[in-house]
C-alpha cells in the first residue's frame, strides 16, 4: 500500500503527514508514505486545495488535516 501526501509544504501538510505516520505505525500492513510536492502532480489527481491524502492512487481527502484515527480507518477500508 502506498499512501501520499499531496501539498507544497505548509504547516497542514507537514501535520497530515505525521497523523500519517502515526496510523501506520500501528498497523503491521507493509505501508509506504510518498510526500508529493511538485504543483503538476498534485493537479494530476485532480486536486486543487492541499493538504490531500491518496492511498493506492486514489484521492481520500483534499484541503483537511485527518488525524491518525481517521487515515487508519481509510486504511484498513
Amino acid at each position: 500500500m502506498v499512501i501520499k501526501i499531496l501539498g507544497t509544504g505548509c504547516p497542514k501538510c507537514k501535520k497530515l503527514e505525521e497523523n500519517a505516520r502515526q496510523a501506520i505505525s500501528s498497523l503491521s500492513e507493509d505501508i509506504t508514505i510518498e510526500k508529493v510536492t511538485d504543483l503538476n502532480q498534485i493537479m494530476n489527481f485532480g486536486v486543487m486545495i492541499t493538504p490531500a491524502l491518496v492511498i493506492d492512487e486514489e484521492v481520500k481527502s483534499v484541503g483537511k488535516v485527518l488525524s491518525s484515527d481517521a487515515i487508519k480507518k481509510l486504511i484498513e477500508n
